[in-house]
């Protein structure tokens, strides 16, 4: 990885095409792939190289390109109001960038790239230009790689542009290309849209290049889906396929457990411990930590999550922004909410939704239950059918459960109310009132048995009669 910025490289990414073929109004770079935008993926690369400036094309869509990367201060916004082709988005970057820069051009529908493949386009300080390139078994639509009788780059021909033997070519180009700033500015200048599509081709410098002797150089991507650009749906979803297998793929060599790699989806940055085991259409979204032998049942959805070592989480459930120590149980069918902590060997079973609530270690809510805004105690046990009644309608309020405290099964707690070390809340109660250490709290009416009732369908019978 590169030390220090790179003060000679300027990087340009093209993003200014709407993208018809997806069939969205969503500009095409603002798609996603494993939870984050094309764009967002080929600027995170972009950056790992610190290069002096990045400088983003836009067009389509720029005012919702721009608001999406609102945070990112390291871009340089340039627009282009009428899409003439590659090299005429390059025109319009060129006079922000200084004359004596390497200029390393980028498109924000081609987000696999990797940084290995950058660098050998940039580490080496030679005067020269380089393209990136790659061999496809069906290269169908893609420009051609023509070479030399020594091998040589000569030129770039457009699949519009070729005739039957250049099309036979499987070599294609991937249109990353580092050049000079000075040469690459000087070839632009005098580009002519003299082909079939009427417009400016950065591809055509390479001929430009080779006229002029400067030495051209190809840097072969070995993974041609690595350099793949996503021009409709069907090809998002092959690379999305493609990012989530190689995903699953890595996990399985440190040692994770997969039922299937083809079905767990990493959308995020996922950091697992040893003997751990994921099973079928789990997803994870955002920052995710699993600590050791950590047990992920199906249809589980984690997002933003701490989870220590032993936990296990049943199937179907979902955790967001939650910190969950050793030996937990969560599940199945659990919904944990922001702000959720659970101490070691707390349970929390199905159909339980929690948010901004504490639970002390071995506590328990197994069933049925709404716990909001919550501290809850050590060992204690919250009943089937609770419900914390944390909001009035204006505001929030907190309901304190000490330690030892057992909540009987349909309770109603409204808040702010504390329940003391040790209390007992009889089933079928509404407490508004707080309950001291080792009370029993009963809030429920009166049973009556009525003798001799008879169902209305009885009555309307007796009635009859």
């Amino acid at each position: 990885m590169p030390s220090g910025t790179n003060t000679n490289l300027e990087i340009v990414v093209l993003a200014a095409g709407r993208g018809t073929r997806m069939r969205s109004k969503l500009p095409k770079v603002l798609h996603c792939l494993a939870g984050k935008s094309l764009l967002a993926h080929v600027l995170d690369t972009a950056r790992l190289l610190e290069p002096k400036k990045i400088h983003v094309v836009s067009g389509y869509g720029t005012k919702e390109i721009q608001l999406a990367f609102e945070s990112a201060k390291d871009i340089n916004w340039v627009f282009q109001r009428e899409q003439k082709g590659t090299a005429h988005a390059v025109q319009q970057a060129l006079p922000h960038i200084h004359n004596n820069s390497n200029v390393l051009v980028l498109y924000g529908d081609v987000p696999l790239i990797s940084l290995g493949v950058l660098q050998n386009c940039v580490d080496r300080s030679q005067r020269v230009m380089r393209l990136v390139t790659t061999i496809m078994s069906d290269p169908a639509g893609l420009g051609r790689i023509v070479r030399d009788a020594n091998n040589a780059v000569c030129e770039i021909v457009e699949e519009k542009d070729a005739d039957d033997e250049q099309k036979a070519i499987l070599e294609i180009n991937t249109g990353i290309l580092f050049a000079p700033g000075k040469e690459l500015g000087g070839y632009l200048e005098n580009l002519l849209p003299d082909n079939a599509q009427g417009e400016l081709y950065l591809t055509d410098v390479i001929a430009a290049a080779v006229q002029d002797r400067l030495p051209v150089e190809s840097i072969v991507c070995e993974k041609p889906m690595e350099v793949m650009g996503v021009n409709n749906r069907a090809q998002l979803a092959e690379i999305e396929r493609y990012y989530q297998y190689r995903a699953a793929t890595q996990l399985l060599a440190a040692g994770v457990g997969l039922a299937d790699p083809k079905r767990v989806d990493i959308r995020g940055a996922l950091t697992v411990g040893t003997d751990c085991f994921i099973d079928c259409n789990v997803v994870f979204e955002g920052v995710v930590v699993l600590g050791n032998g950590v047990w992920i049942e199906p249809g589980v959805i984690i997002r933003d999550s701490i989870i220590d070592d032993d936990v296990s989480v049943l199937a179907n459930s979902v955790i967001e922004g939650a910190r969950i120590e050793s030996e937990c149980v969560v599940g199945p069918f659990a919904r944990l909410r922001p702000g959720t902590h659970l101490s070691a060997q707390v349970k929390i079973g199905n159909f339980v939704e929690t948010k901004n609530v504490e639970l002390g270690k071995g506590a328990k809510a197994s069933h049925l239950s709404y716990l909001g805004d919550a501290s809850v105690g050590a060992g204690s046990n919250i009943g089937a059918g609770t419900i914390f009644c944390n909001y009035d309608g204006v505001d929030k309020h907190k309901t304190e459960i000490g330690e030892g405290v057992f909540v009987g099964s349909n309770s109603t707690l409204v808040a702010p109310i504390k329940v003391d070390a040790g209390a007992f809340v009889a089933a079928g109660s509404t407490l508004n009132k707080n309950v001291e250490s080792r009370d029993l709290a009963v809030a429920r009416g009166k049973q009556r048995n009525i003798k001799g009732w008879l169902s209305p369908a009885a009555q309307r019978e007796k009635r009859k009669s």
